[in-house]
């Protein structure tokens, strides 16, 4: 079936992308939820309507979020865990510590923008994506250290 999301998805598309999904999804998530439409013919047509009218506002977005990432780039991060005496952390590191050491470095970033490629168990050198726009994302560098 396909269905013409409405908000970014992670693992599915972005917003106005037509994607095909199966029935029971469409149907009883992503409808109900508000987060997709049926992809019929007038819902194409408005679709294409609205993404003429919508061209230069997305240059817009995507200038700003390469400018962001521009001045993200170079930036590497020194996040703090509690570790066991063999260097096991106890827990794991997430998105959620990396968007706190990005914003004590001044960058506002949601954590569901945030993508670790490994999970963190250990101290060591990893790296995180940030998806800033479906065309921007910038990769950062992270070392986790011992408290």
């Amino acid at each position: 079936m396909d269905v013409i999301l409405k908000e970014d998805i992670q693992s599915l598309g972005y917003r106005d992308d037509v994607v095909s999904v199966k029935r029971g999804y469409a149907r009883n998530y992503l409808i109900p939820q508000g987060k997709a439409i049926i992809a019929t013919e007038s819902a194409m047509k408005v679709l294409a309507e609205n993404r003429k009218q919508r061209a230069h506002k997305l240059a817009k977005i995507k200038a700003d979020a390469q400018a962001f990432a521009d001045r993200m780039e170079g930036v590497t991060l020194t996040i703090g865990a509690k570790t066991s005496s063999t260097g096991t952390i106890f827990g794991s590191v997430t998105s959620i510590q990396v968007s706190d050491a990005l914003k004590e470095k001044g960058f506002e970033v949601d954590r569901k923008l945030i993508t670790i490629k490994d999970q963190v168990k250990e101290v060591g050198n990893y790296s995180a994506v940030i998806k800033l726009h479906k065309e921007v994302s910038v990769e950062i560098p992270f070392e986790v250290v011992a408290e």
